[in-house]
């Protein structure tokens, strides 16, 4: 059984030798056989510019994951994600019936939750493997995932998250003239991954739908449905701006409610704020190495004409079938999205670069990219921190997940920006 840690470095080191492999031998059949002998000067310029912009990216990204990191470190502080945890608590205990109620492992369950809906990925992680312990406390069968497992593992893996303060930060380092404009557009594809990959588990499990679970479900599904028919009757010159109206006044509403949460509870905003900056800061430098081989790779690719190959002929064959192809540059984000984290989110990167931040393309890959989560890199963790060796249907309720989040994110990207630019 790999640990956690190996599984992961040992997925992403056969993708990035696959690429780097690939590039080469594409830019070996241009200089022997397409009559290209400046291939390989491309090919190293582009792989030069790459590492230079995963750089650039990095350091810049510094100033924004500060802000953004000390605003959640204040909400996290004044308890903000200890009453979303309680809110969500009723909810739990009807989906997990396993878990006898008072149980450890719901506690853990709903306080992950929390995080993953703030985006708070650090407290998420060991949150979520502390509940993964307990509630392989209660599995007859240590080997294998039980229901409650499997359940747990499928809404982490398809990602609730109503603050994807990452995708922001990129956009804003690229250019964006709106950084948050995607905000609603993740939301909506966020929420229908979630609810089809509870939907496929709930089926396997005959998890009871009481009148509680139909409240939520009905309750988010109006929520966002509204949003959605909203939006695709407003005109195409207002529709962007109402977006990005919304979308900014709920993230500034959140920051005033984290800030007003700690004058009433008297708790030091400025100081939690300067902690949660300086994690900020520690995360934009931790993650140079990782982009610059990541974007590195994948710049050889595009400038080798293996990237461009895939995409015309995908495009191709969409176009041939009557459809709309604009869709397909958000593909390599899309299929890159489930196995690796870091190579989605060079993906998107390399997307918005190269077409633009504020291009279809470059917000579709955005939404792409907040729309789910890491699946193998998720069952990985949680699954394998644990001891588990015969998962069951968890991948393909993973799978399920992401693929009615890629396909919301199409739709979305769609309804917002088909008619912008």
């Amino acid at each position: 059984m790999l640990t956690p840690t190996y599984g992961r470095s040992a997925m992403l080191n056969l993708i990035w030798i696959g690429f780097l492999l690939t590039a080469f031998a594409a830019g070996l059949f241009q200089f022997l056989i397409g009559g290209q002998p400046d291939i390989f000067a491309r090919m190293m310029k582009a792989g030069f510019d790459n590492a230079k912009l995963a750089f650039d990216i990095a350091l810049g990204l510094t100033g924004v994951m500060c802000l953004w990191l000390g605003v959640l470190k204040i909400g996290e502080r004044v308890g903000f994600l200890d009453g979303l945890a309680r809110l969500l608590s009723p909810l739990f205990v009807r989906l997990f019936p396993q878990v006898p109620p008072g149980h450890p492992a719901l506690g853990a369950i709903t306080m992950n939750m929390a995080a993953n809906m703030l985006g708070l990925d650090n407290a998420a992680t060991p949150i979520g493997i502390k509940a993964m312990k307990e509630l392989q406390m209660l599995n007859p069968d240590q080997d294998t995932a039980s229901n409650a497992q499997i359940l747990f593992l499928v809404i982490n893996a398809s990602s609730v998250t109503l603050l994807p303060v990452t995708i922001f930060t990129y956009r804003a380092q690229l250019g964006a003239a709106d950084p948050t404009d995607v905000f609603i557009p993740i939301l909506m594809a966020t929420y229908c991954s979630t609810l089809a990959g509870f939907a496929f588990v709930a089926w396997r499990q005959r998890i009871r739908l009481d009148p509680v679970v139909l409240a939520w479900i009905a309750g988010l599904t109006l929520g966002v449905g509204g949003l959605a028919v909203y939006f695709a009757g407003l005109p195409a010159t207002a529709m962007a701006a109402t977006s990005s109206l919304l979308s900014n006044f709920l993230l500034l509403a959140i920051i005033m409610v984290f800030l007003l949460g700690a004058l009433w509870r008297r708790i030091n905003a400025y100081e939690a704020f300067i902690e949660g900056a300086k994690e900020g800061f520690q995360t934009a430098i931790t993650i140079i190495p990782y982009l610059v081989a990541m974007l590195v790779a994948i710049g050889l690719l595009r400038a080798s004409g293996a990237l461009d190959v895939v995409m015309q002929a995908a495009a191709g064959l969409i176009s041939a079938a009557g459809f709309d192809a604009r869709w397909v540059e958000g593909l390599p984000t899309m299929l890159m999205k489930p196995l690796s984290g870091s190579g989605a989110r060079a993906m998107m990167i390399e997307t918005m670069q190269t077409k633009g931040a504020d291009s279809f393309a470059g917000r579709l890959a955005c939404i792409i990219q907040g729309s789910t989560e890491t699946t193998f890199y998720v069952l990985a963790v949680y699954f394998g921190a644990v001891g588990i060796k015969r998962v069951r249907y968890a991948v393909a309720g993973g799978l399920i997940a992401d693929l009615a989040g890629f396909t919301a994110a199409v739709f979305a990207a769609y309804l917002f920006f088909d008619r912008v630019k």
